[in-house]
């Protein structure tokens, strides 16, 4: 999640666990620095683009450092608030709360993070919500900033910080099961229109679980549709079908870079050829064509395909023209397809690999 949700969440929690002993205005500002420290890995200096890209939220994010780090972290608060001396393991505990919480709201984002490094080193990315989310975030920032200007505790500010820590939590709950109804959704779509692909997956759309972007991956091409919560029964979904051209990546199967990304995407990724580079696209972050995460990652030459360097490939802006007013007739629940994928490939042509 994007640091200012991670900063509310860690003051919610501290606040909960420390705030009748250390003041909520304290216990606030504790949890909000907390909270946002597993994200001190963005300072850890990687060796290229990718490994910039597939390492983040590694071990500063594991449930299991994290608990190592308690009691560091935990004694220095001891010894910072003589008042919270009698109170090690509620200290401890909080200290761990803040850090655990940080990256579970993580792991449901599709991004992913790995939660239980170094024992199961691949990533958890449920996808169910955005990086930035209003509906998540709005009451936690309510209660933080009423916190914040609170010396003395409550029982009306102690129901509000309830409430907040309930609301935001059910939310994520409940995006959950909304991921589960759309991806039902897109088969009985993809079945209609005679398609059967092998995986399926949902991926809330920019700040909102109300439009969902639904991949049907296959082997050669993959499909979006893109469903609102608001859609009328029997509402028609436009199905954006693109090439995957598995042609320009036979040639790099033993190419670390790609590898890294293959595992990472979950083999959600595109290959495109780009002023003679091929550029590999992370397809669950973005939308077609603007991915976040797009690496040239080999080039063309006499011999075929041959790895190159990895580079972080801006050539797309994020999202194409029309996307603003395309996203709110979604929101409504109004048919309106997307003018960047109207004219797209439907079918996945034969390629041959140019090794």
């Amino acid at each position: 999640m994007d640091s200012l949700t991670q900063f509310l969440l860690g003051a919610a929690v501290s606040t909960a666990c420390l705030g009748k002993t250390l003041g909520p205005r304290k216990a606030a500002l504790v949890g909000g620095v907390l909270g946002t420290l597993p994200d001190l890995d963005v300072f850890i200096p990687f060796d290229d683009p990718v490994d910039s890209f597939v390492l983040h939220r590694g071990a500063t994010h594991s449930l299991f450092i994290q608990a190592l780090a308690v009691p560091v972290v935990g004694e220095a608060l001891l010894r910072i608030f003589r008042v919270l001396r009698d109170k090690r393991w509620l200290v401890w505990l909080t200290v761990y709360l803040c850090l655990s919480t940080h990256a579970i709201i993580d792991a449901i984002t599709v991004y992913g993070t790995r939660l239980f490094w170094p024992l199961y080193p691949d990533p958890v990315g449920v996808g169910s919500v955005f990086i930035i989310d209003p509906l998540y975030t709005l009451p936690l920032l309510v209660v933080t900033v009423w916190a914040l200007f609170r010396r003395d505790w409550g029982r009306t500010f102690a129901r509000g910080l309830t409430t907040a820590l309930v609301v935001s939590t059910a939310y994520l709950g409940l995006s959950v099961v909304l991921q589960g109804h759309m991806e039902a959704r897109a088969k009985a779509v993809f079945e209609r229109a005679g398609l059967q692909p092998d995986r399926v997956f949902a991926i809330a759309a920019p700040f909102t679980t109300v439009v969902w972007k639904v991949i049907g991956l296959e082997e050669g091409r993959y499909h979006n549709v893109y469903l609102s919560l608001f859609d009328g029964k029997g509402a028609a979904a436009p199905i954006y079908t693109h090439p995957r051209r598995p042609d320009l990546v036979a040639c790099l199967s033993g190419s670390d870079a790609f590898e890294k990304l293959v595992w990472f995407s979950r083999g959600y990724f595109r290959a495109e050829e780009a002023d003679g580079k091929v550029v590999v696209s992370d397809l669950r972050m973005g939308l077609t064509p603007g991915y976040a995460f797009r690496f040239a990652i080999g080039e063309r030459s006499a011999e075929g395909v041959v790895p190159i360097p990895p580079e972080r490939d801006m050539s797309y802006r994020r999202s194409g023209d029309g996307d603003g007013a395309w996203l709110m007739k979604r929101l409504a629940g109004k048919p309106a397809p997307r003018a960047a994928e109207q004219f797209t490939e439907v079918a996945a042509k034969s390629l041959v690999s140019a090794c």
